[in-house]
C-alpha cells in the first residue's frame, strides 16, 4: 500500500488534526474543538492527537492486534502519560478516529465519530463513517449555524453547543469519541473489505471531506481524480478555494470559516 499524507490548519490556531501512513496502515485523527472551555488538561488537543496517533501506530504494528484492541491500548497508554490532569473532566481532550489497515486479502477499517474512510471500487465509492453526533442536540447545532462565523453571537452559540455536547459525549445516549476512557474503542464501527474490490482509498478528517459532504462542490469520484493528479495537498487546496468564496459561512453555515484538514490517500 502506497500512502500519501497531508494535513494543514484551517486558520491561525495550531493544527488539531493528525495523520500518518505506513505500507500497511493509514490513520487520521481530528481533535475536537474546546470552544475555549476548560478541559482539565494542561497539554491541549494538539498534544493529545500527536500522542494518540503515535501510540496507535505502535499498537497496530502487530498484525495480530485488532483495530479495536489497538485503539483501546493506545487510549490507555495516552491516559497514563498525564495522570496529573483531570481525565474525568467531560471536556478532556478528545478526537475522532479513522483507521485503514491492509492484511493479506483484506482491508480492515475502524471509524469513531465523523472522519470518513472512502473506498473506491470498480462500481463506485463506499463511505464508512460514524454520524451518531448528528443526532445529538440538533436545536443547538441549528442555533450556531444561523450566525456568521467570527461574530460574537456565533462564538457564544458554539460554546453553548460544546458545553452540552460534552455531557452526551461517550455515553450510551450520546456519541463516542477517543478521549481518556478505553471503553470508547468498543463503540467504534469496524468492518473489512476484500482488497480485490478496492482500487484506492481516502482516509479524511471532516475538514477535507466537507468538499463533498457539506459543500456539495465535488463527488467522491472527482475527489479521487484530484488525489491522483495533485495528491492530498491539491485536495486541501481545493477545499480552501471553495471556503474562500464564503468566508463568513452564509452559504455553508459551519463552526469555523476553515477547519483543520487531514488526508491519507492509499493506492495499490
Amino acid at each position: 500500500m502506497r500512502v500519501a499524507i497531508e494535513t494543514q490548519p484551517g486558520g491561525a490556531a495550531p493544527n488539531e488534526d493528525w495523520v500518518a501512513g505506513t505500507p500497511t496502515l493509514a490513520v487520521v485523527l481530528d481533535g475536537l474543538s474546546t470552544a475555549g472551555l476548560d478541559t482539565g488538561c494542561r497539554h491541549g488537543v494538539p498534544w493529545y492527537v500527536t500522542h494518540l496517533g503515535s501510540q496507535l501506530v505502535g499498537a497496530l504494528a502487530d498484525p495480530d492486534t485488532s483495530l479495536t484492541a489497538g485503539l483501546a491500548d493506545a487510549l490507555e497508554r495516552v491516559a497514563a502519560l498525564h495522570p496529573e490532569c483531570d481525565l474525568d473532566n467531560p471536556g478532556t481532550p478528545s478526537a475522532t478516529v479513522a483507521i485503514l489497515r491492509e492484511r493479506p486479502g483484506f482491508l480492515d477499517h475502524l471509524v469513531l465519530a465523523d472522519s470518513p474512510i472512502v473506498l473506491e471500487g470498480a462500481d463506485g465509492c463506499t463511505v464508512h463513517t460514524d454520524l451518531r453526533v448528528d443526532g445529538v442536540l440538533p436545536e443547538l447545532r441549528a442555533e450556531v449555524e444561523q450566525y456568521e462565523t467570527h461574530t460574537a453571537e456565533h462564538r457564544e452559540a458554539l460554546r453553548r453547543l460544546v458545553t452540552e455536547q460534552r455531557q452526551t459525549r461517550n455515553t450510551l445516549t450520546g456519541y463516542w469519541v477517543a478521549a481518556s476512557d478505553a471503553e470508547a474503542a468498543a463503540h467504534a464501527i469496524v468492518g473489512s473489505t476484500p482488497t480485490e474490490d478496492v482500487r484506492a482509498a481516502a482516509v479524511l478528517s471532516d475538514g477535507a471531506s466537507r468538499l463533498v459532504t457539506e459543500y456539495g462542490m465535488a463527488t467522491w469520484s472527482e475527489v479521487f481524480t484530484t488525489l491522483r493528479t495533485g495528491g492530498p495537498q491539491e485536495l486541501i487546496a481545493t477545499v480552501r478555494k471553495v471556503e474562500a468564496t464564503d468566508p463568513t459561512g452564509r452559504r455553508w453555515p459551519r463552526y469555523k470559516s476553515g477547519d483543520d484538514a487531514a488526508v491519507a490517500f492509499c493506492q495499490w
